[in-house]
Order: structure tokens, then sequence, then C-alpha cells
């Protein structure tokens, strides 16, 4: 926006106050006529409707010149509604420098513009063509290369000073040891003694560094197949693999369905192929078994539906104790699943849902520690917490339940 301000003389200055007041420092009073003369001072929006007061210096005091405000709004009124973007169209090239120079004295540090445009354009020289930024690269380079390097102001010539370092050699003294001579009945047993012979005689010598590893701490000083060579290893033991669960998947399936007595304990570990739907059938076989105590799923690629399926399980079966769905697959919202069913559950003791796949999280941990807090059957929780709160206070809920059943085992003692 454009302010409008006036010009009093040649020697007289309008300055604007920050409370919206006009002071004109002058030798004489102003004018109406004076008072009409509105030049463009700057980008400061527009003229206030307020009472504006000019003073002037006359004989070397202030004198108030309330009595020239209402002239001087009559003649600013016709100027609020002016076409600046008209008004600076109309301006030469000379006019708009001079009002860059006018705008620089009223804000020398540009804190209205933007950054980009604080900067007065000081290229004059027309573009000689479209920027290329690949030529220019090229052209530098190029350049750099024609130009030749520099020749020293001191060439060399080659000339060595000083005297050349020659190395001292020194004679490799060979030492030759003198030949031990024994007696010849005792060099003849040397000769023909075995490796255990040799390995009796290291040991009642003293000298255990000819002995071998294995000859070292055993019952008679030496192994039969004791050998003194110390640079010989070891054998190898051979670790080998364990065996695939020899568990039937199938025929498991139904003696739990069909409530075999005789097990009472499922160990499904490292199956890997085995279908989400026959976990499932697992785990509704379950809700009716009242003779299987322990069931073990660990790294069988069970998922959340899987462990949701044995959540429900878990609000109706009453023999189970031990629960163990380790390294699976099974997120927080699974394991939730499964603590959250242990309060309508008070006969399972042991539950194990560690080394999932993803981490379970701080909240999960929260909840976890919350609802263990609540229930009182839980003895041992199989979980590594990775935040101190949720392991204090589920530790804390652990204990609290075996010392509940010391304390039941020991008034049933005393009954």
């Amino acid at each position: 926006m454009i302010r409008v301000g006036c010009v009093v003389g040649p020697n007289q200055r309008i300055v604007a106050a920050p409370g919206g007041e006009a002071y004109q420092y002058a030798s004489t009073a102003l004018t109406p006529s004076q008072l009409a003369m509105p030049i463009v001072t700057g980008l400061i929006g527009r003229h206030e409707s307020r009472q504006q007061k000019v003073r002037s210096w006359c004989c070397g005091r202030w004198e108030s010149a309330e009595t020239m405000t209402m002239p001087y709004r009559k003649d600013i009124d016709k100027y609020r509604d002016i076409d600046e973007d008209e008004l600076l169209g109309n301006l030469s090239e000379a006019d708009l420098k001079q009002l860059e120079n006018v705008l620089e004295d009223l804000d020398p540090d540009n804190a209205l513009l933007p950054a980009g445009f604080r900067q007065k354009d000081q290229t004059l020289k027309i573009a000689s063509g479209p920027f290329d930024r690949e030529r220019l690269l090229e052209y530098l380079e190029k350049d750099a290369l024609s130009q030749k390097d520099r020749d020293d102001y001191v060439p060399f010539t080659g000339e060595r000073k000083g005297k050349a370092f020659v190395p001292k050699q020194n004679p490799m003294d060979f030492r030759t040891d003198d030949k031990i001579s024994l007696d010849p009945e005792l060099e003849e047993a040397l000769t023909s003694a075995t490796d255990t012979e040799l390995c009796d005689l290291a040991a009642i010598l003293g000298m255990h560094n000819l002995l071998p590893n294995n000859a070292i701490g055993s019952s008679n000083g030496y192994d039969s197949q004791g050998f003194p060579n110390l640079v010989k290893a070891e054998p190898i033991r051979p670790v080998f693999d364990e065996p695939p669960n020899p568990t039937n998947v199938e025929e498991t399936l139904k003696r739990i369905q069909n409530n075999d007595p005789r097990l009472v304990e499922v160990n499904l570990n490292n199956i890997k192929n085995i279908p989400i739907p026959i976990l499932k059938e697992f785990a509704k076989a379950l809700e009716s078994n009242r003779n299987v105590k322990s069931f073990s799923l660990a790294a069988t690629r069970s998922n959340d539906p899987v462990a949701a399926v044995f959540a429900d399980m878990l609000k109706v079966n009453r023999t189970l104790r031990s629960l163990n769905i380790e390294s699976n697959f099974v997120t927080g919202v699974g394991i939730l699943a499964l603590v959250e069913a242990l309060k309508e559950n008070d006969t399972l003791q042991e539950i194990k849902i560690d080394n999932q796949r993803q981490q379970l999280g701080t909240g999960v941990e929260v909840e976890i520690a919350r609802l263990l807090e609540e229930n009182t059957s839980i003895l041992k929780f199989g979980y590594h917490f990775t935040q101190q709160g949720p392991r204090a206070r589920a530790g804390n809920a652990i204990t609290k339940n075996n010392d509940l059943v010391r304390k039941r085992r020991v008034e049933g003692e005393r009954d």
C-alpha cells in the first residue's frame, strides 16, 4: 500500500511518529497550500483516520497547529482511493530508482520484503544466451586444461646433497650346538622307546609342555592314544542337529478329540508345515478335553487368528496347566487376546509368549502388566519385557501369586 506524505518546502520535512502524529521541523509555520503537495514516501499502509497534529518550530519553541487539522484532512481525503498500481505503472525508470532510494531510507534492512527480493538487481548486462549448466562445466574444465602449469622458480637439478645412508650389515651368527653324547645303553633305550613311554618319562621329569592336552589330567598321566606332538590338533567333536519332531499331527489331533486319558502332554514344536486350520482344530478340541495338561506349539508359524482361537479355548478349558506359543508370528493383538482370556481362567499356571517375530511395544507391555496384576493363578510367565516399568510390575504380580500358593500349601499342611 502507498502512504501519502507532504512536501512543505526545500528545508522542511514531515516526520511520522509511532503514535500517528506528524511533526515538521521548520523555521516558519506551515500553510495549507504547503500541506496540499503530496508525494509517495513508502509502502507502509493506508493513511489512518486519526487526528493529525503538526507542530512547527517557531522562534525556538514548539507551537501546536491544531487549526490546520481540518484543511489537512480535506486535502488528504482525495488520496484515499488512489490506484497505487496505476501510479507505479506510470513512473519512469528514473522515478522507480528514486523510489527505491526512498524505500531504502525508510526500511534499510528490508524487513518487509521476502529474502529473495532484498538485494537490488545489479546486473545491467543483457544475457548472451540461455543458461546451460553442463556446457558451462565443460567449458570450465576445458579452459582449465588448456592453461599451462606455472614454471617452477627453482628448477630441479637432480643434485644429491649429504651422505647416502648405508645400513650396517652384521654377519649372521651361526650357533652350532654341541652334540650331546649319551651312554650307549641310554641312547639305545630312548631310540627304541614308544610314544607312550616317552609321555610317561616326560610326566616323571615334570616336563608337562611335552605332554598332549588329552594326557594332562588323566588318571595315569597319559592316554593310550596320546601323541607327543604339540602341533597336532585335537579331533573335533561333531555336533549333530536335533532330530525332527516325531509327533504325528493327525493322530495327536484325533486322540485329543477322543479325550484319550493317556495323552497328557502335547508337543508340536518346530513342526512348520502344520496348516492354520489344523492348529485351530487343536484349539477347538482342547475346549472339551479333560486330560491334556501341557500344550506346546513353539515355532509352528502360528499367527493372530490361531492366538484368538486359543484365547477362546482358555475361557472354557479348566484342565490345561501350561501353554507355550513362543517363536511365532503373533502380534500384540493376539498376545493381548491370550492374556485377557486369563480373566476367565483360574487354572492355567504357566504361559510362554516370548520371541515373537514382531516386537509388542510399550503399550502392549503395560497392558500385559496390568492384566497380570489382576490375575491370581499364573505362576510362570515367559516373556522378556523391554521396558523396566512393566517388567517390575509383572515380576511383582508373579511373586504375589507364588506367595499365595505357598500360603495355601502351608495352611493345608497345618490342617
